[in-house]
């Protein structure tokens, strides 16, 4: 991909903020930087919402509200579904624009594309499913009615590290329920969902129904939406950290909210397992996206009598990774998103080094341009590790030994997150008993990636509250109402 190539898509890329239909300025003037994380560089400025600008989206949603619930589910439904056209259509320009705000390899960023649009095209299909009951009450007296109804006008905050797929996990059930949104990006990739702004226009979503706010400012610009009473719903995918703090915003208008918050992804490798697709898994639940995924395996536990073998093979395909910028051939570790994040990668490899863990590659940063960290394999981690308590987000495979299959899920579940586990093994009766014994609100038995459009995204614990995706996930934005008609 040519600089020129990049140039020509950035410059089609709206840099307002898009309100009541209209791409305007920020309400002060200012703007915010858009940089890529392979180089430093400056990719784009955009406007830098205010509080005032915050307000006027909620107007607009709220405007918006009742007209759009009183559209026809399978108005809704096609309108989704063009849009999903209309982004397959720009698959190239979505999966480039990721790689050069985000970092991702291009070649994730396309599989990014494929997984974000299918929520479109799902939810385009789940409108006009949205079903109710009717039937007699015990007592003969009645009968009884029970509807679904749009829940509101909703307020949704994407991560940076899916800004396709986290902006179509939420919008997509949002407007296929009958709610208006605002949409609050990330500051550090905002261009993804400003182009899914423009195609969800072209694909005829009238104006109002969503609204986009970039700023720097995040929580002196969502406190006014959140603090509205016309404010009827939260959804935020984020930070366990952030997403305690906004619920306790959310209490005082008693908000419906969905949180899909922090993770710490245990990745267990029993005796029997296929160590060939324990190793294929392995490189799948923790280097996709370069280790920044709330999915990512994060504490690997590994039976001690393939411990060393399991590390072998890691290790040596680890190894054979290429680290540089996502838009070049061959490419398969791209940078982490800023120096922050390279810091606390870098600083839990040397917490556990210093507690005893062995370095079996990698564990530095790249000299030069770049927010660059080596894939980085550790074996041997010690119990009081901070490596095993915290969500490293970064391209670190730490490895730590079990003996017997309860220690094995105690040290699983040793964490007060819950979202996702991984298991290996060939015990189809061991298999079930995991599935029951995890605490996790999702799990990949001998598979390592588990998202799916189609299936409940979600966690327990603190990571998080409610679904997103599959039939679950529509019903995040509706409310029941049940309605009594008596029988004389």
């Amino acid at each position: 991909m040519t600089a020129a190539a990049e140039r020509v898509l950035l410059d089609s890329v709206p840099t307002g903020l898009y309100i009541a239909g209209e791409w305007t300025g920020s309400s002060s003037g200012a703007t915010l930087e858009v940089t890529d994380p392979s180089t430093g560089e400056a990719l784009a400025r955009i406007a830098d919402a205010t509080p005032d600008d915050a307000r006027r989206a909620l107007d607009a949603a709220v405007d918006a509200q009742e007209a759009w619930a009183a559209t026809a589910p399978r108005v809704r439904g096609e309108i989704l579904r063009k849009a999903f056209e209309l982004v397959r259509e720009r698959a190239e320009d979505f999966a480039l624009l990721m790689t050069l705000e985000m970092g991702k390899p291009l070649a994730e960023a396309r599989g990014e594309v494929a997984y974000g649009n299918e929520f479109l095209r799902w939810f385009s299909e789940e409108a006009v499913r949205i079903t109710g009951r009717y039937g007699t009450n015990p007592e003969g007296t009645g009968r009884m009615v029970v509807s679904q109804r749009p829940v509101g006008p909703s307020y949704l905050i994407t991560p940076w590290n899916f800004p396709l797929a986290m902006a179509t996990r939420k919008i997509a059930p949002a407007l296929a329920a009958g709610c208006t949104v605002v949409v609050k990006p990330a500051a550090l990739t905002p261009l993804t969902t400003l182009l899914l702004a423009s195609v969800l226009e072209e694909a005829g979503v009238p104006a109002g129904v969503v609204n986009v706010i970039t700023t720097s400012r995040s929580g002196a610009v969502s406190e006014p939406i959140i603090s509205d009473p016309r404010l009827r719903k939260l959804s935020f995918t984020g930070s366990t950290e952030v997403g305690r703090a906004l619920i306790k915003q959310a209490a005082d208008g008693v908000l419906r909210v969905s949180m899909e918050l922090g993770g710490n992804a245990p990745f267990l490798v029993f005796e029997d397992a296929d160590l060939d697709k324990a190793v294929e898994g392995a490189l799948m639940a923790k280097f996709r996206n370069i280790g920044q995924a709330c999915t990512a395996a994060n504490r690997f536990i590994v039976h001690a009598s393939v411990a060393d073998e399991f590390a072998r093979r890691v290790t040596e395909r680890v190894t054979a990774m290429r680290v540089g910028r996502g838009t070049e051939d061959g490419v398969t570790i791209g940078p982490l998103i800023d120096d922050r994040a390279v810091a606390t990668s870098l600083a839990l490899v040397d917490d556990a080094v210093a507690k005893g863990a062995t370095l079996a590659t990698g564990g530095k940063a790249l000299e030069g341009a770049g927010s660059f960290v080596e894939p980085t394999v550790l074996t041997g981690v010690q119990p009081g590790s901070e490596i095993l308590t915290t969500e490293i987000f970064g391209p670190v495979l730490a490895i730590a030994t079990f003996e017997t299959e309860e220690e094995a899920i105690a040290l699983a579940n040793a964490t007060e997150y819950g979202l996702v586990s991984y298991a290996f093994t060939q015990d189809l009766a061991r298999g079930h008993r995991l599935i029951d014994r995890l605490d996790t609100g999702m799990m990949g038995l001998n598979a390592g990636v588990v998202s799916n459009a189609a299936a409940p995204f979600g966690g327990v614990k603190q990571s998080g509250i409610g679904r997103e995706g599959g039939l679950e996930g529509i019903h995040e934005y509706l409310s029941t109402k049940y309605t009594l008609i008596p029988a004389d």
